[in-house]
């Protein structure tokens, strides 16, 4: 099971107005993800990153059925909710609280945010989906009322297929999520400078 480990940059929660949570893909940590903070309109936020147990958030593909994942998986999803908790507790608004996340983070960021739907400040998912075999829709509720959601993605990625990538903007347009889609053709899985461009367009403006 993940244990509270949160790493820390930008203003601190009692002083910031607006709140970003970065979540890093597998084999990283919580100060890589904070790295890319810096390339990001997001001078005033408290940035807060959760460190996943072991550097990976669940020990299987993400396209793996969900029980292949457990218990890991729902300790990474109640951990953000407790980041999110944290954060509220603070008097800060849901639409003041922002979520990125890369690759397996990016897939955690989304399946977190559909579950609990409401209007968030915005959403960078850089290479990922929703979580699954199938997509369970069951699984998901609320409403984004607009909330901003950029994802951006390669073609072919090696790890999360573009075919998911879609199902998932299908998903997330259902309950009124803004969603950005960006595709890079032939793009190894990294973050491209387009990616964060057009991040700071449409999420961090």
């Amino acid at each position: 099971m993940h244990k509270k480990n949160i790493q820390t940059a930008g203003n601190s929660l009692k002083e910031a107005e607006k709140v970003l949570i970065t979540v890093h893909g597998r084999g990283a940590n919580a100060r890589d993800i904070l790295g890319l903070t810096s390339h990001l309109n997001v001078s005033g936020f408290a940035l807060l990153a959760p460190e996943a147990t072991n550097n990976t958030w669940y020990p299987h593909s993400f396209l793996a059925n969900p029980e292949q994942n457990e218990p890991w998986l729902s300790s990474a999803l109640e951990l953000i909710k407790e980041v999110v908790g944290d954060v509220t507790k603070q008097g800060i608004a849901s639409e003041s609280i922002y979520f990125l996340g890369f690759s397996q983070g990016a897939c955690l960021v989304l399946e977190f945010v559909s579950r609990y739907a409401q209007k968030f400040g915005g959403i960078a998912a850089f290479t990922g989906g929703l979580i699954g075999d199938k997509i369970n829709e069951e699984n998901y509720s609320g409403n984004f009322n607009e909330t901003p959601i950029f994802i951006g993605t390669g073609n072919p990625d090696p790890h999360v297929p573009i075919e998911r990538v879609k199902e998932s903007v299908d998903i997330l347009e259902k309950m009124n999520a803004k969603v950005y889609l960006q595709v890079h053709e032939g793009r190894p899985h990294t973050i491209s400078p387009e990616e964060i461009k057009e991040a700071n367009r449409v999420i961090f403006i």
